[in-house]
């Protein structure tokens, strides 16, 4: 299965998309020595980052009929508990817990080939509109305004 969107990141990492549905994700990643730590195992970031595309995933799933695949996420808040390392196959599943019109509230597990759990995250994401792909614009940073009110 291809993933609903190109994100050449994820396509560097190798992750394969196995489900995509109903609230529902399901991600596999086979380990290469260059994602992993100087123990050989998996490298955190790796970790989270599969946890964040997963979740990212079952949340857009929801909206996966709308008209041009639904909006985009991004993600607002992330937490992790790593419970045993990463090696080998990993397979990654994530669910949409609650959505409302601009907030999705998800859940991701991170277990080996064999079942057994490595790591387990809650996430906040985002809803927004798809910018287009090609003949966008780059927009100037916004300017921090001097005097009251500004950041």
């Amino acid at each position: 299965m291809q993933f609903p969107v190109h994100i050449p990141f994820v396509e560097h990492l190798g992750f394969e998309l196995v489900r995509f549905e109903a609230g529902q994700a399901e991600i596999h990643l086979d380990l290469r020595p260059e994602l992993l730590n100087s123990f050989q195992v998996a490298h955190g970031g790796v970790l989270m980052t599969l946890l964040d595309v997963v979740m990212a995933h079952a949340a857009r799933s929801s909206a996966r009929d709308e008209h041009g695949g639904g909006p985009g996420v991004v993600t607002v808040e992330l937490k992790t508990s790593f419970m045993r390392p990463g090696e080998g196959r990993l397979v990654a599943t994530g669910a949409l817990l609650h959505r409302t019109a601009t907030l999705a509230f998800t859940e991701g597990r991170l277990c080996t080939a064999e079942g057994l759990l490595c790591a387990h995250a809650t996430a906040t994401f985002k809803f927004v509109r798809r910018l287009p792909a090609q003949g966008r614009e780059l927009k100037p940073l916004q300017r921090r305004l001097d005097g009251p009110g500004s950041d």
